[in-house]
């Protein structure tokens, strides 16, 4: 799980109150997040260093990622501050800052979406935290860029309408962020080949054309999902800023455009206000971004009650779902709620069901075996004909081996005499080594293997296993059937 630190002090101060090490504790205990650390007792810690606490947060919850969203997280939760509505500005279309999008894209890397921050006003902490936020959602939703990438920039130094392009490398020319001199696209590869920002470049690298967002003097603002222009970076003094977001997936765009704005969106001159921009798409389309609405979501009062053990009234559930950030009321025999921008994580009437739960507390749930619990497990059948097999095996005096489930292609076929039609084995697309290419269609490599390895063991060596294999299998969903042999 992502682990976030917050400098201690800071964090305190903006929830209004000082913890004890284990009031804190329980406090992330009770909202399903961990203390990891508290940095102020470790005696490694520079002396200029000032005390931070890292903070687990669960991998789902994109709004714990930053200061500004954990802080607002807890104190909704105690009750000492109310739950914000993130608004749109409304803007007519003809008046919105736009960006055009050429078709070329389509090919490299197809969506985009960008908002406006107006009025910010940044501090060192709440600039770090910003440019810190972008990087967690790099490592983490956008799958290392390759899904989004996050380019931010200072409006002020730029001039709209903006233009989303594809062009050859060799057509693309700019100086790049925080370097002195101006570059092509091959010039840029080539440079950061070594550098930290080298584990990107293979993205779009073989790609005949590279993304890039001008500005309507043909400035470069990003070359994503590499780096940003020089030009529009922005600084402590920067109070209009530019978000930009490219995507090959539509949705996990969204989520990361409306995570970043509504994080941030409390530093803008009227908090949680953002102001929209116009994408007009290459076949002729226009939408607006960032979508803020909140999510409709209909979720049975006994649905909740039975999974929680409890009884409570609609309007007492609704009062617990309040210090989760939601919006509700009572609709009847179900709750009417409004899931907000900031809780991608919340898909089905489980998900708020356990945001009752966690408002109500964990400890707090009564314990019950009563019949509307499934506190019953048994294993599936195949599993206990594994286990029975085992244990009579191992009573006769044969020794269980378990060797890994992957294993490479001639070990799997030239060494055992088979022939690989394709159609049977299920390959890695990228396997590490050459022992790790396959997914195993028998067992017998895995024993084989075994045996050569234990020469020097005195005969009778009898071994055995009982585990898994797995075949294609292009019905099944999954599209590969797992056998116990």
């Amino acid at each position: 799980m992502p682990t976030i630190g917050v400098d201690k002090e800071d964090f305190f101060v903006a929830l209004g109150q000082r913890f004890t090490a284990d009031e804190f504790q329980a406090l992330c205990f009770d909202y399903g997040i961990e203390l990891d650390e508290d940095t102020e007792d470790d005696p490694s810690r520079p002396p200029e260093e000032k005390p931070q606490l890292k903070i687990e947060v669960p991998a789902n919850r994109s709004d714990l990622l930053c200061f500004e969203g954990l802080a607002r997280s807890l104190n909704i939760f105690r009750g000492k501050e109310p739950t914000p509505t993130y608004r749109v500005l409304d803007i007519p279309e003809d008046q919105m800052q736009y960006i055009v999008v050429s078709k070329e894209t389509a090919d490299v890397r197809p969506f985009v979406a960008c908002a406006i921050l107006r009025g910010v006003r940044f501090t060192q902490a709440s600039y770090d935290s910003f440019i810190s936020l972008q990087d967690k959602l790099h490592q983490n939703l956008a799958r290392q860029r390759t899904l989004v990438a996050i380019g931010t920039h200072d409006l002020d130094t730029v001039q709209g309408p903006f233009t989303y392009e594809a062009r050859t490398p060799e057509n693309i020319r700019f100086r790049p962020l925080n370097q002195e001199k101006e570059m092509d696209g091959n010039e840029l590869m080539a440079h950061l080949e070594n550098k930290h920002l080298g584990r990107y470049l293979h993205i779009i690298r073989d790609a005949p054309r590279y993304p890039v967002i001008y500005d309507s003097k043909e400035v470069v603002c990003s070359l994503p999902p590499i780096i940003n222009g020089d030009h529009s970076k922005i600084t402590l003094n920067t109070t209009n800023v530019f978000i930009e977001l490219t995507a090959t997936d539509r949705t996990k765009l969204e989520i990361i455009c409306n995570s970043m704005v509504t994080m941030f969106s409390q530093y803008s001159s009227e908090p949680f206000t953002v102001e929209p921009v116009l994408i007009k798409e290459a076949n002729g389309t226009t939408r607006v971004t960032p979508n803020l609405t909140p999510h409709r979501m209909e979720v049975d009062v006994d649905y909740i009650n039975g999974c929680c053990g409890l009884d409570l009234s609609p309007a007492s559930i609704c009062q617990l779902l309040e210090r989760m950030a939601y919006t509700s009321r009572p609709l009847g025999s179900s709750i009417e709620v409004f899931v907000p921008p900031t809780r991608p994580d919340v898909l089905h009437a489980c998900d708020v069901m356990e945001d009752v739960a966690v408002a109500y507390g964990f400890n707090k749930l009564p314990r019950s075996l009563s019949h509307k619990s499934a506190t019953v497990g048994k294993p599936l059948p195949i599993n206990k004909l594994g286990d029975i097999v085992r244990q009579e095996c191992a009573m006769a005096g044969w020794l269980e081996v378990m060797p890994l489930i992957l294993c490479s292609h001639d070990e799997n076929f030239a060494w055992l005499n088979r022939h690989d039609d394709g159609t049977t084995a299920i390959k890695l697309a990228n396997p590490k080594t050459v022992e790790y290419q396959v997914v195993r269609t028998s067992l017998l490599p895995g024993l084989l293997k075994t045996i050569r390895d234990n020469k020097i063991v005195r005969l009778p060596l009898k071994i055995f296993e009982t585990s898994d294999i797995a075949l294609k299998d292009d019905s099944l969903e999954r599209r590969v059937s797992g056998i116990d042999s």
